[in-house]
């Protein structure tokens, strides 16, 4: 199973790392790649914000412990 939660976590931190990505873009904030469809556009402010909290939450699911 430490193998599956090691893989769960890296999963979950690229998802936050992306949804971020995609958050900025959305606002404005990042203007990489200049031509982006998704620079400015208010949609992706949603969409980034919850990939990142799924990502989030996955990498907090990865690191539970086991209960007693």
């Amino acid at each position: 199973m430490g193998a599956l939660k090691g893989i769960a976590a890296i999963v979950g931190i690229v998802a936050a790392m992306m949804g971020s990505l995609f958050l900025l873009q959305g606002l404005g904030v990042v203007r990489w790649p200049s031509d982006s469809f998704m620079v400015g556009n208010r949609d992706w402010v949603l969409y980034g914000a919850i990939i990142a909290l799924a990502g989030g939450l996955l990498v907090a699911l990865a690191n539970r412990r086991p209960g007693p």
